[in-house]
């Protein structure tokens, strides 16, 4: 353990988004020495393993019934608002966009907290909506930002380690030297924090079986003259209609919302069903060229496509785990904090800040209550 002058050694399991802005949190906190543990890592190529980089991803909260995950999620819209602010080191990351929202179940979003929020009048409805909104948000271009928070969080003297824990009992007996080639010598830690996505299914210690996969499958096009996003919830229909343009000129067209679905790369008909349902909620994907010409098809956006592929979102029934166990420590040291930070579903980025908070104040308090 620690000498009472000494940074607190936290080990952070898990490199996604959740991980890293945990991990940022803590480590910017002061006062601790955060190692982040993590299989993959989101400098290596895109793979299935890794969700954060398939995200589309934009803020826009679903969290209406909700009121501790809305304020989570409204905490994270301000600092990436802050992020996002031209000049700062993370405006590349984002894209502030007019977003327009069309519900067909008639829920409220709650979101008149959003800048330049307005409803959206019932004469201007697309066909089947009941209800609809429009504010300004953020879209987020996910291989720069999950980049930024990894160099941000090494820049402030974090540490990261590539390996593979198959139980949290490695962490807690060996701490990060058990995963550095070559290093055998136990380094005791003071508190584990477990973000490990899905993986929380399968790691020994933890094994949530509440924790299940909704596959979503994305095609990314080239369309550098959207400048605005458009989305529509068919929630009954387990279909979820998006078009989330980047800062890059890239576009993100959505999606699904398969539960418990495994499959690992993109389904061709899924993809010809994406591109029907963006072009009909979104004609402005035609280039203006041919737009000027004729009604454009999905033909014309084929030419278009960058790349076609899917991510497993982590949900979790009841909802993000977020609260503490105390777990037996190296013989000796007495117990050791293990603070829970997982389960937010298609939610990561959006709760990615208000969760660290939540995650820093679980820890500080539990490494408080042991001194």
């Amino acid at each position: 353990m620690s000498s009472p002058n000494s940074p607190k050694k936290v080990v952070v399991i898990g490199a996604g988004v959740v991980g890293l802005t945990t991990a940022v949190k803590i480590q910017e906190r002061g006062g601790y020495h955060v190692t982040i543990i993590a299989e993959t890592l989101p400098t290596d190529p895109k793979n299935i393993k890794y969700t954060s980089i398939w995200a589309g991803a934009h803020h826009v909260s679903h969290a209406c019934d909700d009121a501790r995950q809305m304020a989570i999620d409204r905490e994270t819209f301000d600092v990436m608002w802050e992020l996002s602010a031209p000049g700062g080191d993370a405006e590349h990351c984002f894209f502030r966009i007019p977003q327009t929202d069309y519900l067909f179940d008639g829920r409220d979003e709650c979101l008149d907290w959003m800048p330049n929020f307005k409803k959206v009048p019932e004469a201007s409805l697309i066909p089947g909506a009941l209800v609809g909104s429009s504010f300004t948000t953020v879209t987020i271009d996910t291989p720069p930002y999950l980049a930024y928070l990894f160099a941000r969080f090494i820049s402030r003297g974090g540490s990261i380690i590539r390996g593979g824990v198959q139980h949290i009992s490695q962490v807690i007996e060996g701490g990060p030297n058990l995963f550095r080639l070559g290093k055998a010598s136990p380094e005791p830690i003071d508190a584990l924090v477990v973000c490990p996505g899905l993986g929380a299914r399968t790691l020994g210690g933890v094994e949530d079986k509440d924790v299940y996969p909704v596959r979503g499958q994305v095609v990314i096009i080239r369309a550098p003259w959207v400048d605005f996003g458009r989305t529509a919830s068919h929630a009954e229909q387990g279909l979820w209609t998006y078009i989330i343009p980047r800062r890059s000129g890239d576009v993100i067209l959505g999606g699904t919302k398969e539960d418990n679905d495994w499959y690992p790369v993109a389904r061709p008909e899924m993809t010809t069903n994406i591109l029907e349902r963006c072009l009909a909620l979104f004609p402005e994907l035609i280039p203006p060229a041919i737009r000027a010409e004729r009604a454009g098809t999905i033909e014309d956006l084929r030419p278009l496509i960058l790349e076609e592929g899917c991510g497993f979102r982590p949900q979790r029934k009841g909802g993000a785990r977020l609260d503490v166990e105390w777990v037996q420590g190296r013989p000796g040291q007495g117990k050791v904090p293990m603070v829970f930070n997982y389960g937010h579903g298609g939610g990561g980025y959006q709760s990615s800040w208000g969760s660290a908070t939540v995650a820093l104040d679980l820890l500080e308090k539990a490494l408080s209550s042991s001194t």
